[in-house]
Parts: structure tokens; sequence; C-alpha cells
């Protein structure tokens, strides 16, 4: 018994010893040999009689060593030695799992690609293989696009780009979207130095936007912008194009160091605006389509790819400040007038109104100048009346122009909109699209008709309003209004209160004042009775000094009694 002890205890002397001058440490990998094979495990020496089993499915798991024998080297993984009987736990799972490791380590410090196997699907993405080693392939880095199915890459021997690594908590990133955008700009590289600009190539549709479509030119895409598709107005792409459409186009521009491509298709077809003066000559008239309508105009389609604008001073002869929208619509085919053509800049001036008769023309030309015309007073401002005419024209009456002798100011008060009036043609400026009426003139003017009324006339007035600062009047025979200030109304000064009067008294006064130019009449009974005076010393006056006023006006009132 003691000697068995002994034994045990020596043994274990011995085995430690060697273990301490051995190349065998725990948790590395190590060399053995096949010295056995039990059922489904393989009996491997590690050396220094140091044994242990392996599961034979840990060999043949990825078809290598898929067959063992007595006599095999292997590498395994020695996780630790059972001192008491001498017996070492081994692992090859480990040990290939170690092994990749180090290789891994190797390549990611290189920034060397590694070769690995999506076989499982995680949250947030994916389990990769990479020999032996497990990593992580975030759902984000599998391509450069959003994939919906994984299963046609499952299983797969396909190069990753590793990420991050940590071998303390035994964590690996991959990237396949990574290989995949280096392998693209590597083909886009050498693809952008193959292309030419003016080169013709073929592509397919890839995607379509509002502003144009993006085409594959084999590896890399080009921009046809929408104005670049046609040479006529095309408001989305999507009207000429659709995706996975096989298209021929231009390289318009190239940028070798964006690997930005323009590309171009109308480009390819004749430029319809060669010789374009010649096709549309000013004054001419031409059938278009609208096609677009904005606030300052609407583009209309001559031919296919040449279009002009009808801007919205020309739409209208009468029709002010109205939006476009109003007076043509979408699609309709109308008849315009070439105003201007400028081939530098690709522009056509059209008109609209010039295909019909300017309307100051022909009513210039319906009523010449004093001929007598009727319409509806359309708005009143502070300078004059507005008339709605023939021919949807508006002419305006002047405050000067509404009546003869009283203020316009006062008069336009008597007017409101829609009253029907007639007026006189005074003018037509057809150039400046204005039509001056007159009211006043429909009458005749009383300073020409006057007849005998002049200074110094004597005449009959008619009272028609009496203020403080003296009387309105009217001069009967004149037909012409006048005032008659306080201190003319009598050369007495008691006389000269203006209620000793009554509206529709009939005075006679003397024309003070006749000017045509001004038009201001002065009439005065202070100056009718100073006259009379004058007339009465001279025909009844005394040479005796002391004769009176009184008795010379006696004098001549026994003449006149006499007389009758």
């Amino acid at each position: 018994m003691e000697n068995q002890n002994f034994a045990a205890e020596d043994f274990a002397a011995l085995l430690e010893e060697s273990f301490a001058t051995s190349d065998l440490y725990e948790g590395t990998v190590v060399k053995g040999t096949v010295v056995a094979i039990e059922k489904d495990l393989a009996v491997i020496d590690v050396g220094l009689k140091v044994e242990g089993r392996v599961p034979l499915k840990e060999f043949g798991v990825k078809g290598r060593d898929a067959e063992m024998a007595v006599g095999d080297e292997v590498e395994v993984y020695l996780e630790r030695v059972e001192n008491a009987v001498g017996e070492a736990v081994l692992s090859r799972d480990k040990a290939r799992r170690e092994e990749s490791w180090v290789r891994l380590e190797v390549a990611f410090e290189a920034g060397e690609k590694v070769t690995g196997q999506i076989f499982n699907q995680v949250k947030g993405g994916f389990t990769v293989d990479l020999d032996g080693a497990v990593a992580f392939l975030p759902r984000s880095q599998v391509d450069i696009r959003p994939v919906r199915d994984v299963t046609p890459l499952m299983h797969t021997p396909q190069p990753f780009q590793i990420l991050k690594m940590d071998k303390r908590r035994g964590n690996i990133v991959v990237s396949r979207r990574t290989v995949l955008e280096e392998t693209r700009a590597e083909q886009r590289s050498e693809l952008v130095q193959s292309l030419e600009e003016g080169q013709t190539v073929e592509g397919v549709v890839k995607n379509i936007t509002d502003y144009g479509a993006f085409v594959d030119l084999g590896g890399i895409d080009g921009l046809l912008h929408v104005t670049d598709i046609a040479w006529r107005r095309i408001n989305h792409p999507s009207e000429v194009l659709t995706i996975g459409e096989t298209v021929k186009v231009q390289i318009v521009r190239v940028n070798q160091e964006t690997h930005r491509i323009s590309l171009g298709m109308k480009q390819l077809e004749t430029d319809p605006w060669d010789g374009i003066e010649a096709k549309y000559p000013l004054d001419s008239k031409f059938s278009g389509r609208v096609t677009n309508i904005t606030d300052y105009g609407a583009f209309v389609e001559l031919e296919p790819g040449i279009e002009g604008l009808i801007h919205v001073s020309e739409m209208s002869w009468t029709k002010k400040n109205v939006h476009p929208g109003k007076i043509v619509s979408t699609s309709q085919e109308v008849e315009v007038v070439i105003l201007e053509v400028d081939a530098s800049k690709r522009r056509i001036s059209l008109g609209l109104k010039q295909t019909l008769q300017n309307p100051w023309e022909a009513f210039a030309q319906q009523y010449p100048i004093n001929e007598t015309v009727e319409g509806e007073v359309k708005n009143k401002t502070e300078f004059g009346l507005f008339i709605g005419l023939e021919g949807d024209v508006d002419g305006m009456v002047h405050l000067s122009d509404l009546d003869w002798n009283r203020p316009g100011e006062q008069v336009i008060e008597e007017y409101k909109k829609g009253d029907v009036v007639k007026a006189v043609v005074l003018d037509v400026d057809v150039d400046k699209e204005r039509i001056s009426l007159g009211i006043k003139q429909l009458d005749a003017d009383p300073f020409e008709a006057a007849g005998d009324v002049r200074k110094g006339a004597i005449v009959k007035c008619e009272v028609t309003e009496i203020k403080e600062a003296g009387l309105d009047v009217k001069i009967v025979d004149g037909d012409l209004s006048a005032f008659i200030r306080r201190a003319d109304l009598s050369r007495e000064r008691g006389e000269q209160d203006p209620t000793r009067f009554n509206v529709g008294d009939t005075i006679e006064a003397r024309i003070t004042q006749f000017d045509k130019k001004t038009r201001r009449v002065g009439v005065s009974i202070k100056a009718l009775e100073i006259a009379e005076e004058k007339e009465a010393v001279a025909q009844y006056g005394s040479s005796d000094a002391s004769s009176s006023l009184g008795d010379i006006l006696a004098a001549a009132m026994k003449k006149q009694s006499d007389d009758e």
C-alpha cells in the first residue's frame, strides 16, 4: 500500500517536472500524434506520455481530416492537464479557432480581406465563419443597398473586411459592403478612364426621379437630366423613359475626380434651333400649343423642341394685370405672332394680342374727333371719370371737361358708377392706349356763344345763390355764371348787404371783366351805378360849380319824365 502511494506521488512529481521542461502550456495550440481511435474518439498523444481524447466530428466538420488514422499528426488546443491521472483536455475546434485568430490579426493589421461564410442570422445582423473564428456582420454592412433576402449569400465563401477585433472579448466585426464599395470604386475608376466626352454609349435606365434618370453604363451610373432627354419640353422623365429600358446616350461631361457623369439623349438628334431665324421671320403668324403657364406668361410649342414665350403684357390689348391662366389654358391651340427671335439665347418672343386688331385703332376709325359716344361710368377717381366704350376700351373725362362753369371736383359728385352718359371724343392716342372724352363739350362754350356780352356791357343777372361774401348770379342772355362781390353790390355801404336780395331776383349790373382765356367774368352793380352817374353828369351837369349832385340827378329825372 505504501509502495502504491509512493509510486503515485513519484509519478506526479516526475510529470510536473517534465511539464516544467517541456513545450506543453495550458491555453495553447500544441502538436500531437494519433495513437488510437476508439469509436467516435481519437486518442492523441501530445508529448511526455500525456494523452487526450477528441471527438472525431471535430476533425470532420469542415471536411478536413475526414479520415483519421493512427500515426497522423494533428494540432489541438490544450485546455488543461489533469495531473492526478496525467490526461489532457484537448479541443480541435479551439485549436482551429486559435489558428484563425492568429491569421485574422495579421490580416487586420495589414488591412487585407479575409474569406468567410455567412451561416446564421442573429439580432441586428448575421454570423460569419472565418475558418473557425465566428464574426458578426451588421445588417447595414451586408451590401451597398438594403438586401431583402440574404438566402443566396448564405454558406457561400466570399471576401470580408475586418472592421474591429477584440480577442479578450472574442469579438470580430466584419463588412461585406466595404469590399463591394472598394471593388465598385475600382470598376468605376477604370470605366471613367475609358469614357470621353462626346462618346456615344448604351446603358440601362436604373432609376427615375423628378429631375432626370440614372443610367447604368455597366458598373457606373450617369445622370440623364430631364432637360437633356429631348429638345422639346418634358415635364417628367417618366413620360419618355421606363426603368429597365436600354437607351443610347452621349457622354456630355465627365468629372474624373468625383466620377460624376452627365449624359444626354437630345444631343444625338439635330438641334432644331439651327437656322431658326429663317424658319420664323418677324411679324409672321404661326399656330402652336400651350405647354406651360406661369405668372409672367405662357409657353407655346411651335414645333418639337421649339418653344416661345407669350409675355403677360402681350396676351391681351385690354385685360391688364390678369393671370395668363385666365386667358389661355394648357394644351390649347393658339395663333401667335413672332415678335423677336434670339438664336444665341434660344428665345422666341411671341404675341397673342397682335393676332387681333388694336381696339384703339378700331375705335379711332369708327369714332373720329368730336364724335359723340355713349358708355357706362366704370370708375371715379380724383382726376376724372372712366367711361366704358365699345371694343372693351375705356375713355377718360378729366375734371376740367365735366362742366363749362362749375368746378370739376363739385360736378363729379353728381355721377356714380353704372351711370350711362354721353361724351364727345376729344383725342385718341393709339400708342399710349388713351382716349380723352369731354362731357361739357356736348354743349356750346358759353364764352363763345356770349354774343354781345363783353367788358363794359350792361346785362341782366338772375340771383342763383346768396352768400355772405356776395351773390352767385347767372347772366340771362349769355348763360354765363358770375359772382358779385359784397363790395360791388352798391356804391353805398349801407346797401352792400347781400341779404337784401332774394334768389330769383333779376338785377342789372355792368361787366367789369370778360377774359376767354382764363374764363373769368366780373360783374358789378357798383360799377353800373358809377357809370350811370358819370353819364348823367355829362348830360345834365352845369358849369356852375355850386350845382350839387342832387340837382343834376333831379334835372335828369325831370328830363326823362318830360320825354316820356
